[in-house]
């Protein structure tokens, strides 16, 4: 197993891809991937994640850029020679092997011998915690352990790069969590530069060392999850990653303290602007539910209860303000947390300045 220090970087410089149509994939994306890293790329259908997916692993050939595996240039090669594995949505086992054989299959495919590839898919048996399970047919695993088989067969040749296409997405969301910290386990053990294709923003979030965000072909965002969440740069990624209510306002004054903007919704808050404002700009502001409280002074804005929710450990208020907006407000819930009801006044104000965030409209 390769230790970080040992992990290859992948660089994908200036990507472009366009279909045969005409249609644009993917627009000059950049990306430099550490060696040991988990990166999430992520975002809606359509985005093109699963591109970039698949002309890392040669199954495509970019019109535009260039992708780097270590210090080699790889585009010239074809996918058995790109030293990366994959491991697909749906597991793409081989429903005639045992599960030793499918793990084992790579190997066979590069003429190692029958002995050594027994005994590395034991091993990675072992690892992936399936090892009394290497004689049963696929058919005879759950969902879970089916996985874990993909990822074991993916690790065997000892790729560079591991590319997982939406590996969670066929299962249930229990066993989804536990898998998700399964595969970060065997990630780490492995050392292997790896990438997760997904569109569900707590898989990226939870899993990744940096997610990279993708909306229409382009590069959002490329930054740590805390980056991602607390400090997005785009309103794209302020609303598709996390819950964000946007509200309109106008901007009153900067100064290093951050933007005060006077909301449609009325009252003022304090912002922080990604991308320069300047005093009278109409803006949209996007305030997370987590970030709001209930006050009683002349702080926020005025509104009344629209509707309660429980949901589980939180407590969501939709609160609808003077200028007909809705605004969520969510709230840890606890024995004293009452559930406030329809038609109520309340007033609404930020837990702290600069947890807003402003983009020009």
């Amino acid at each position: 197993m390769a230790s970080v220090s040992e992990a290859k970087s992948l660089v994908l410089d200036r990507i472009t891809h366009r279909f045969a149509s005409g249609t644009m994939a993917v627009s000059d994306i950049n990306l430099d991937v550490k060696g040991g890293e988990i990166i999430a790329l992520l975002g809606p259908s359509g985005c093109g994640k699963t591109t970039l997916l698949r002309i890392i692993a040669g199954f495509i050939g970019q019109s535009e850029g260039r992708v780097i595996i270590g210090n080699d240039v790889v585009d010239a090669l074809p996918p058995n020679r790109r030293a990366v594995g994959i491991v697909f949505q749906n597991y793409a086992l081989f429903p005639h092997l045992s599960i030793s054989e499918n793990v084992g299959y790579g190997l066979a495919a590069r003429g190692v011998d029958k002995a050594t590839r027994n005994k590395e898919a034991q091993r990675l048996l072992d690892m992936v915690q399936l090892g009394p399970f290497g004689e049963r047919l696929p058919r005879q695993l759950s969902g879970g352990q089916q996985q874990r088989v993909a990822l074991a067969r993916a690790l065997a040749i000892k790729p560079s790069i591991l590319l997982l296409d939406e590996p969670f997405a066929a299962l249930d969301k229990n066993l989804r969590l536990d898998m998700q910290i399964e595969v970060k386990r065997l990630q780490r053990m492995a050392g292997t530069t790896t990438l997760i294709v997904t569109h569900d923003q707590e898989e990226a979030l939870s899993m990744a060392d940096r997610v990279a965000v993708l909306s229409h072909g382009h590069l959002e965002q490329f930054g740590t999850p805390s980056e991602i969440y607390d400090q997005p740069q785009t309103l794209f990624v302020n609303t598709f990653v996390g819950t964000a209510n946007r509200v309109t306002g106008t901007v009153i004054a900067t100064d290093a303290d951050g933007v005060k903007v006077a909301l449609d919704a009325g009252g003022e808050i304090i912002a922080r602007a990604p991308k320069p404002v300047r005093a009278s700009d109409k803006v949209i502001v996007c305030l997370r539910p987590e970030h709001l409280t209930f006050v009683s002074d002349d702080s926020g804005f005025a509104g009344e209860i629209g509707m309660a929710l429980p949901l589980g450990a939180t407590v969501v208020h939709e609160i609808k303000a003077k200028d007909g907006s809705s605004i969520k407000i969510s709230q840890a819930r606890t024995g004293g947390t009452p559930l406030r009801e329809a038609g109520t006044p309340v007033r609404v104000a930020p837990l702290a300045p600069g947890l807003a965030t402003v983009f020009p409209q």
